[in-house]
């Protein structure tokens, strides 16, 4: 007897067999010879336990008479169908059970001692309520359908879940109300109906024991493991996520039920057709694959899949091997076989899903028992492919989607800010696109305000070409003293030739570089010195310099690169730190006003705002808001500087930096250049602010040989009065937060390719606060523009 009872109940509940004893009774009167006789018997055993017929509370008195019970249940529990039929006596929705038939028995036994007989998903709330429906139904006659399927999880000694389908007979059951039923009208039954999750609604329609349940009812259990797994294994491959479409645990719980295989294990493997490889995705465990070698893709054309595969790819048909040791004693089927052994994998079943004709990938399923997998039971894929057909689909689609998102933000990136113009234009295509001559508009924004600052780093072209000249000495002199180490008397004029051309070269690099320097050196060492090097008998020293000269060799380009890789490094570490700050204090900008931002990695980080009513239209806008970037721009470029200079002692490869903000005090439009996916100013008067932009830091203080720009400071560089009053008040702000030191510079700039009149303000950055002030406070901001 099991009994995990629910304690709250509209019912008193009386175990009773007094309709099936008013049955014995009616055949022992009206028939003659072995059931009357068998039924009279019965009947002179029963009225000995009245209880029997009255009803039994205390569940102990079912143990007492369980033989008699059981006799009484013969006709309904025949012995010849007890090991095929998985029934037992019940109360409905309770999980209570006696007198089980012998299959019944055994699905327990195996269940084990810890496990716990409870229907799924159902809890205290649903079982008081499912006992006020069945009132409902049967005392009311209403004609209501809460029999909604309920299951039992069982799980065997291997440890396969198994699931059973519950369903009730309640033919010897009787509903009886108390002195303490509530009366219901209907439209009390109505009210209940269009509550069902009102709990204490029912509750109150129906207190606790105010009706009686007398008799039995009969549970049979319907064995619906392959349906349930199909169902759950639909359910969680609709997920969107593929992370749960591919989740280990769910999934292989699900195929070992279908396959009653506790050692089943599932793989997955995704297939390229584009590159003909199959590929695990990068999603840790939950998509492990036991065809591909470690790393992400396998060919299929060799490899350990080699002809193998040859019927799978082509026919698209399962592969079965169902004795791998048999399997491998065919040589070309031998690296797949022990790839397969090695992990200890005995039989197995590869599984093409397939698409319109088109493979998408396989489904791998593995045991470590030779035989377990085999094609009769690789027919019950059949069950489940089309519905990974879908999620592979599905994958495939999001996998492009992503990649198309990847190319858009790295390579073509569309800034959110402006983005409802090309969806506009797009939208636009889409509902003429019969209309083959349909030609896109150019997207264009009319009177924005332009801001362009960057923090750049200083002299890279003559750090670079001293890092080039450094690495090429280093390496004449290594190849000097492999040369001098050389002993062999037939080449020593030519190896005396080689050494006077390689001190030549080495000369050569004590003057400014040439462009094809660098070149006309490696091609050299290729040719020259390398055969002879190659050639050359061998000593223990030499050896060793040959060993120390290869270690220091850059594999694609056969040069030296100590040097020039500890100048890139910087550059990536200064580079990707600066955009860093700038994309941080970028997302702080928009809440000023939404604008169009773009950044761009060189030899430092620059970076073009455009801010105006036509980017924005949405949007009210007004000129306080380019005055709140103009303050942030300074300030973010001020805590860039700040952040290099206490980066830089730390740098393979010292380097300075310097900061330059252009103001231009009048509206442009800009263009999107459909050639170049990038936007450019539009109209002649607008390329006025491209020419000053690009060749502004190359520019000399007026009157002097010293450019604009120096290391460690921000120049502004301006054209009107208005301009200059500006920023002077924004110095004056941030001087006071203690974030730009005292004094500053104002000087004006050379003529730039026939634009003069340029002035600029140059400021250094405190260097001694701990944390550079990140946020401005634009109450205070507004009150500096009214000095």
């Amino acid at each position: 007897m099991v009994a995990n009872l629910f304690q709250e109940s509209p019912f008193r509940t009386l175990i009773s067999f007094h309709k099936l004893i008013d049955q014995l009774g009616v055949i022992a009167s009206t028939e003659v010879g072995y059931r009357a006789d068998y039924a009279k018997a019965l009947l002179a055993e029963v009225a000995k336990y009245p209880e029997l017929t009255n009803g039994i509370e205390n569940h102990q008195l079912i143990e007492t008479h369980k033989e008699l019970i059981k006799n009484l249940l013969s006709d309904l529990f025949p012995s010849a169908l007890t090991k095929n039929e998985i029934k037992a006596v019940t109360i409905p929705f309770q999980n209570f059970t006696f007198n089980y038939t012998q299959r019944f028995v055994n699905i327990l036994d195996d269940a084990g001692l810890d496990f716990k007989f409870m229907i799924r998903d159902f809890n205290e709330d649903q079982f008081f309520i499912n006992n006020c429906c069945l009132i409902l139904q049967n005392y009311y006659h209403q004609d209501i359908d809460f029999n909604w399927p309920l299951f039992y999880d069982i799980p065997t000694k291997d440890g396969i879940t198994k699931y059973y389908r519950i369903l009730y007979n309640g033919d010897f059951l009787e509903i009886i109300p108390t002195e303490n039923a509530v009366k219901l009208s209907q439209e009390d039954i109505n009210l209940l109906i269009d509550n069902y999750n009102d709990i204490e609604l029912w509750k109150e329609k129906f207190p606790k024991k105010s009706w009686i349940l007398k008799g039995f009812a009969i549970i049979s259990l319907y064995d619906a493991t392959t349906e349930k797994a199909i169902s759950n294994l639909k359910t969680n491959l609709l997920k969107p996520e593929i992370t749960q479409m591919t989740s280990e645990v769910t999934i292989e719980n699900i195929f070992k039920s279908i396959f009653n295989l506790s050692h089943l294990k599932i793989g997955f493997a995704f297939y390229n057709a584009e590159q003909d490889s199959f590929y695990r995705p990068n999603y840790g465990k939950a998509t492990k694959s036991y065809i591909l070698i470690p790393g992400q893709k396998t060919d299929c054309s060799s490899g350990i899949l080699g002809c193998a595969f040859k019927e799978l790819l082509e026919k698209k048909e399962p592969f079965v091997i169902s004795d791998i040791e048999k399997f491998k004693t065919k040589p070309e089927h031998l690296p797949l076989a022990q790839h397969l052994l090695d992990q200890n994998i005995k039989s197995c079943i590869f599984a093409p899903v397939v698409k319109n004709g088109e493979l998408l990938g396989i489904i791998e399923l593995m045991s470590s028992i030779p035989r377990a997998l085999n094609h009769v039971n690789a027919q019950k894929l059949d069950l489940v492919l089309p519905y990974l057909v879908d999620t592979l689909e599905r994958y495939n689609t999001e996998k492009l989607n992503q990649i198309e998102a990847i190319i858009q933000r790295e390579y073509t990136t569309i800034h959110p800010s402006i983005y409802w113009k090309f969806k506009q234009e797009a939208e636009k295509y889409l509902q003429t696109i019969h209309n083959k001559d349909y030609i896109f508009k150019e997207i264009t924004f009319k009177e924005v305000y332009s801001m362009y600052g960057q923090i750049d780093i200083k002299n890279s072209s003559v750090h670079r070409n001293y890092a080039i000249k450094k690495d090429l000495k280093l390496q004449i002199e290594l190849l000097l003293e492999i040369l001098e180490s050389q002993n062999e008397e037939s080449n020593l004029l030519l190896i005396e030739q080689r050494k006077f051309e390689l001190q030549s070269y080495a000369k050569a690099l004590d003057f400014p570089l040439k462009t094809d320097f660098e070149q006309q050196i490696h091609n050299y060492i290729a040719l020259e010195i390398n055969p002879i090097i190659k050639k050359s008998k061998s000593n223990s020293e030499l050896l060793s310099l040959e060993h120390l000269y290869a270690q220091q060799l850059d594999e694609k380009t056969g040069l030296f690169y100590q040097e020039r890789h500890k100048l890139d490094q910087s550059i990536a570490i200064i580079n990707k730190k600066l955009a860093e700050i700038l994309d941080e204090r970028q997302i702080e900008a928009q809440q000023i006003f939404p604008h169009y931002y773009e950044r761009f990695k060189t030899d430092g980080v620059e970076h073009n705002i455009y801010i105006g009513a036509s980017v924005t239209p949405k949007h009210n806008f007004d000129v306080i808001y380019l005055h709140n970037l103009r303050l942030w721009q300074l300030q973010t470029l001020c805590e860039m500087e700040y952040e290099h200079h206490k980066l830089k002692a730390s740098l393979p490869y010292k380097l300075d930096v310097t900061g330059l903000i252009l103001v231009f005090g009048s509206p442009i439009s800009i263009r999107f250049r459909m050639d170049e996916k990038r936007f450019d100013v539009d109209g002649a008067y607008n390329a006025r602010y491209e020419i000053v932009k690009k060749r502004i830091d190359k520019a000399l203080i007026k009157g002097s040989t010293k450019r604009i720009v120096e290391e460690e400071k921000i120049t502004i560089v301006y054209s009107y009065i208005e301009d200059e009053h500006e920023y002077l008040k924004y110095i004056k702000y941030l001087q006071f937060k203690n974030i730009i030191d005292q004094p500053i510079e104002q000087f004006e700039i050379e003529e730039v390719q026939g634009i003069s009149g340029l002035k600029a303000i140059r400021i250094k950055v405190n260097h001694n606060l701990e944390t550079p002030q990140q946020t401005v406070n634009y109450q205070d901001l507004l009150k500096t523009l009214t000095l």
